[in-house]
């Protein structure tokens, strides 16, 4: 049986479309899927939407449909967005669903029954743009406004239901610190959560009052719902707490951005240690790793719908048909902010990154493997033998086996800009072994045809080890390079969520001489700009 890998992204708010935000976590955590599914293992990713939010209700009203109508509205949006840019999710969760509703009211219960969740009192600065109370301190340090909309906090005195969060201080920071069974990256805002918490941990007001049927009712208690940060870090949970999907708790990555780090490093955890605790839950561990990402600006300054460089659907839907889904989301997951800078969306930085990378790096390389391969094999894959001397003795399975190992280290620590500047590294290698070895020029030479052979077998097998690193970026424009190149049945075994053999799919000559190596169209056009 393979080992198993669990990735989830943030569950996104139906408020209204889907923005380069939710776009960019849900390619990242599409890369890091392909690429456990290249490995073998056995791959579960999760995404969806969350959708009892108070501004859902709000937001419905002012567009004149029902609450419902418009989370539907939305969330479909998401599903159609996801969809058309190629996501492989294998689940999408609605927090209106019946199967996440009657998990979250089973595990509230079960804090109740435990004591970890009571009816109390509170009195709080309140958010109400994000419906979070605001700590005295942190309040303070705003200015008593919202440090996301920046609008006044509201002082709010109300009856709630609680969770002991102060019990769980001390081993957040003992779990925290070691990093061992759970860990926040990047090390920054690890250390963020760290000093928070030892300033001190207060129990924390998990439900509201009010009129709206918009939510999940505490159980035994309609009353008062469940305030929707609670609910949406359950779907974590819900989703796979099934009879054939528990094998793939805990999660391996949660990717978040770094707006909701708090609620997903400390408050779930916390959470999970409550549940874990009781008699039959033994199996609800901890996350294993949360991945915080930045955000994007764009061509130099903060996002904004009011200054209109926001990129929204239809500039993605924009690029995505311009330059194609594969160069859209290569320049998202490795240009993108996973570490603690945000990063430029720029058109300019995207051309350069496209025609850099794609167009005169990967695509012009195979280009001229498959151009030569035809000119002078008749498009068959010759047979590999004796080296040029101008090879200079190069080693080439040593070559492939450093960046597969620069490759894999990078993947494990989510550094996908390093993984797939290994993966190109390779094709610069072939670039710079066809320049040394000039096989255009041995052609012309009596008696050298043999060594030109050796020299396009070797450019093809490099090729095809690179591809395969390169397909959790690449997927589409790789599997039509496996398809020219009779490598179909990676395709084959990968189609449908299927799985690899990344260690035995790259170890080195297992290219068949005599395969049909098509020429065709680029795979990466360069793209030139219209001139003003």
């Amino acid at each position: 049986m393979s080992s198993k890998f669990y990735v989830t992204t943030p569950i996104y708010y139906v408020n209204g479309e889907p923005h380069i935000g939710h776009v960019y976590t849900t390619a990242i955590a599409d890369v890091l899927a392909r690429y456990h599914r290249l490995l073998g293992e056995d791959t579960f990713f999760l995404t969806g939407t969350d959708e009892h939010a108070a501004k859902v209700v709000d937001s419905a009203a002012e567009n004149g449909v029902s609450t419902q109508e418009w989370a539907d509205r939305n969330a479909q949006a998401f599903q159609d967005t996801f969809d058309r840019l190629g996501m492989t999710h294998d689940d999408f969760i609605r927090t209106t669903q019946d199967r996440h509703i009657e998990r979250v009211q089973s595990y509230v219960k079960q804090l109740l029954d435990s004591g970890d969740v009571y009816l109390g009192e509170y009195e709080g600065w309140y958010d109400a743009g994000q419906e979070e109370y605001v700590p005295e301190n942190k309040a303070k340090e705003s200015d008593y406004k919202s440090p996301v909309s920046d609008q006044p906090l509201v002082r709010k005195t109300e009856k709630n239901y609680f969770f002991k969060l102060s019990a769980y201080g001390d081993a957040l920071l003992q779990l925290l610190g070691s990093g061992d069974v759970f860990d926040v990256q990047p090390t920054a805002r690890k250390n963020e959560v760290l000093a928070r918490i030892r300033e001190g941990l207060n129990d924390i007001p998990i439900s509201r009052t009010g009129s709206s049927d918009w939510g999940i009712k505490v159980p035994g208690d309609d009353t008062h719902t469940i305030y929707v940060w609670i609910d949406a870090l359950f779907n974590y949970l819900s989703t796979v707490d099934t009879d054939d999907r528990r094998k793939y708790w805990s999660t391996d990555v949660h990717l978040i951005g770094k707006e909701i780090l708090w609620f997903h490093a400390v408050i779930w955890p916390a959470m999970l240690l409550a549940l874990n605790k009781l008699p039959g839950n033994e199996w609800i561990r901890l996350p294993r790793l949360l991945y915080t990402h930045s955000q994007w600006i764009a061509e130099g300054k903060k996002m904004s719908k009011i200054l209109g460089n926001f990129i929204d659907l239809a500039q993605i839907d924009h690029y995505a048909e311009t330059f194609g889904l594969d160069a859209l989301r290569y320049f998202l997951t490795t240009n993108g902010p996973l570490g603690t800078t945000d990063s430029d969306f720029a058109e300019s930085k995207f051309i350069e990154v496209y025609n850099t990378d794609l167009a005169n790096t990967f695509g012009n390389c195979f280009s001229r493997v498959s151009n030569m391969t035809a000119r002078y094999f008749d498009g068959k894959l010759p047979e590999p033998g004796e080296e040029p001397e101008s090879a200079n003795g190069i080693e080439h399975d040593r070559v492939i086996d450093k960046a597969v190992r620069d490759y894999t280290k990078a993947m494990k620590s989510l550094e996908l800009s390093k993984a797939a500047d290994a993966a190109m590294g390779i094709v610069r290698a072939v670039d710079s072994y066809i320049e040394a070895t000039q096989p255009f020029q041995l052609a012309k030479q009596d008696g050298k045809l043999p060594q030109v052979g050796t020299v396009l077998y070797n450019c093809a097998e490099s090729l095809r080890v690179a591809s395969l690193l390169l397909w959790p970026f690449l997927p589409e424009k790789v599997q039509e390079m496996w398809q020219r190149t009779g490598c179909g049945h990676y395709a084959d075994a990968l189609a449908d969520r299927g799985g690899g053999d990344l260690d035995n799919w790259r170890q080195w000559g297992q290219s068949q001489p005599g395969s049909e190596i098509q020429k065709g169209d680029p795979l990466f056009p360069r793209f030139q700009p219209a001139k003003a």
